[in-house]
């Protein structure tokens, strides 16, 4: 490589790893305002994050970069396989701001602050009205989005793309429609079981144990406290980079497998920001590829992993260690059971692991509609209301337990739902690749060791950064292309035992 071509690599390297650190700054904002930020502050929040906004939109965008790119692009042939990585994701980033003027940005980041706080306000007063003007500015600027970077006639794929690169609207129908033919079916096998198992076996479990219980467990599962904390959101969430990972979760003192679960999920994500080469941080070789395989990495780690039998094999006995009184008249079966209940519920994130990806569809839906014009603001509730009815079986009573209940609109996460069904196909076809890799990994469970399973995920997917796009590495470490079966086997392996048998 000659040292025209090194020095402007490096260059390009010290501009991305620039504005990824300003990134990192705005996030903690983001982070302090659903943590910490008192309630009388939201208005200056939103004034600085709409501040922040244009500084890291200037430095993503810089005229520079565009200059060191065009030397990197011209000079293709010099450049090792990962440094055109690099610069072929550098340049789609690039192109992708420049093309939003930075009062788009400050304006949009302006908003998602003060939309917050409006859904946070009409969830709790149960008020849909009072948030629509939030709602429509939101689906507005989405949409004036998708126009500036040429996806007018498309909006609602670029939504999806934005989230995880290489994804349609289209491919997610077919993926959703092969899983929906299998899962429905067995969900009403399920449910026309005499076999039940009660979730309402838990009462009185301090906070403050709990606390010390979800820490022991996460930090077991490999995630690193040096570099990351738990805190308390009205939505658990997990944000920061591998340096600096922030996750919430919340507590109740009659559900403590919430707080565990969520917290267990948070930690996938966790885990999977450490895993990415540190040196890399700011730059495609150091970036998580989508949110699809993101979620891949939380699911695994909370419903293949932590609902297993050998998980609960060496964590029961902790856990009636901690709560000695509240636990004495549960049985290990009864313990089991509930862990592993499947009763439908109207809340997304309450619902158990079979009947989950049931709530995504409805969303999909219901965003496919909005994107469409099909479906107005204002007609949401009746929408959500039928489709619940439809998909669920279950009709919500208010709008809290309805469409009120996900934050991801309040902050313009269109498109961001079907992530999460994508990352349940993902992580039951990893789970199989790995158990085929790893012989008796479960057996590892059981004496409390996870890190054979930590450095798999490690090796075969977050030391990749972005190498790939959402498909392609399904089918890099799986040898196949992604599929709904390897799911549907997995919940039929998991739970026709407990319910069909």
């Amino acid at each position: 490589m000659s040292a025209n071509i090194s020095t402007a690599y490096s260059q390009l390297i010290t501009k991305l790893k620039r504005a990824h650190l300003l990134e990192t700054v705005f996030g903690l904002l983001g982070w302090d305002e659903q943590v910490n930020l008192p309630p009388d502050s939201a208005d200056i929040r939103a004034e600085q994050a709409a501040v922040m906004a244009e500084v890291c939109h200037e430095a993503a965008a810089h005229g520079d970069i565009e200059s060191l790119l065009q030397t990197l692009e011209s000079s293709h042939a010099e450049l090792t396989a990962d440094q055109r990585t690099v610069v072929r994701h550098a340049r789609r980033d690039y192109d992708r701001l420049t093309k939003l003027p930075s009062s788009f940005v400050a304006e949009r980041a302006k908003w998602v602050s003060s939309a917050y706080h409006a859904w946070a306000q009409a969830k709790a007063a149960n008020d849909f009205a009072s948030y629509i003007p939030s709602l429509k500015k939101h689906l507005e600027l989405a949409r004036k989005e998708a126009e500036l970077l040429g996806w007018g006639d498309r909006p609602y794929d670029y939504m999806i793309d934005k989230h995880d690169p290489g994804m349609t609207a289209e491919k997610v129908n077919a993926l959703f429609s092969e899983l929906k033919e299998g899962l429905i079916p067995f969900v009403r096998q399920i449910l026309a079981s005499p076999q039940r198992a009660s979730t309402r076996l838990f009462q009185g479990f301090p906070v403050e144990e709990q606390r010390h219980f979800l820490r022991e467990v996460t930090e077991k599962l490999g995630f690193d406290y040096r570099r990351g904390r738990i805190d308390v959101s009205l939505h658990p969430f997990c944000s920061g980079s591998g340096a600096d990972i922030r996750m919430t979760t919340r507590f109740h003192e009659d559900e403590p497998l919430d707080s565990l679960f969520s917290s267990i999920h948070e930690t996938g994500h966790g885990m999977y920001e450490q895993g990415l080469p540190l040196a890399d941080q700011g730059t495609p070789l150091g970036q998580a590829i989508g949110m699809g395989v993101h979620e891949s990495q939380s699911r695994l780690w909370e419903n293949q992993v932590s609902r297993s039998q050998a998980f609960w094999n060496y964590f029961e006995p902790r856990f009636r260690e901690r709560f000695p009184t509240q636990t004495a008249a549960l049985t290990s079966d009864a313990l089991y059971r509930a862990i592993n209940a499947v009763e439908p519920t109207l809340i997304r994130v309450d619902a158990d692991e079979v009947t989950y990806n049931l709530h995504i569809m409805l969303r999909f839906e219901v965003e496919q509609q909005l994107f469409r014009r099909e479906l107005r603001a204002e007609d949401l509730p009746a929408a959500w209301n039928r489709l619940s009815s439809d998909i669920l079986g279950l009709t919500p009573p208010d709008d809290r337990r309805g469409v009120l209940q996900d934050v991801h609109w309040s902050g313009g996460a269109f498109g961001y739902f079907p992530s999460y069904c994508i990352g349940n196909m993902i992580a039951a076809q990893l789970w199989y690749k790995v158990r085929a890799d790893l012989p008796d990994l479960e057996s590892d469970f059981a004496r409390g060791e996870f890190g054979r399973l930590l450095t798999w995920l490690r090796t075969q997917i977050h030391h990749q950064g972005r190498r790939f796009d959402t498909m392609g590495i399904v089918k890099q470490v799986t040898g196949e292309e992604l599929s709904p079966r390897y799911l549907l086997r997995y919940l039929r392996e998991r739970y026709a035992p407990l319910y069909l048998n």
